[in-house]
């Protein structure tokens, strides 16, 4: 089992369409895809909102292998479209990291 946190920032003057979509739509498209979302939290660091939020995945070639099929989902690339148009573009920089569980971690803390 691997663990993937994803960090996106937000801005302040579209936050709540961001949260709609990702509410509304991403988590419901990801599902779809066998997404399994962990859980979600919004945060500040160095000035900025940021929305982050954990995966769990059985091993990086599923990981990668969803996260394509979601990226082309039709549903989600129209989505995407009409949202940027009406409020310009929700997420800025996104971070990326790849976790796995240590032999020594309290796994209970994170379950899957």
């Amino acid at each position: 089992m691997i663990h993937q946190l994803r960090i996106y920032e937000i801005f302040e003057r579209n936050k709540a369409a961001f949260h709609a979509r990702f509410r509304d739509h991403a988590m419901r498209i990801m599902a779809r895809h066998g997404f399994q979302i962990v859980a979600m939290w919004e945060t500040a660091s160095a000035g900025r909102t940021e929305f982050a939020y954990i995966l769990a995945w059985p091993d990086n070639e599923t990981r990668t292998a969803r996260w394509t099929t979601f990226l082309a989902d039709p549903e989600w690339i129209e989505i995407k479209r009409v949202t940027s148009i009406e409020y310009g573009n929700l997420v800025g920089t996104i971070e990326d990291r790849i976790m796995t569980l240590t032999d020594y971690s309290p796994t209970g803390a994170i379950s899957a």
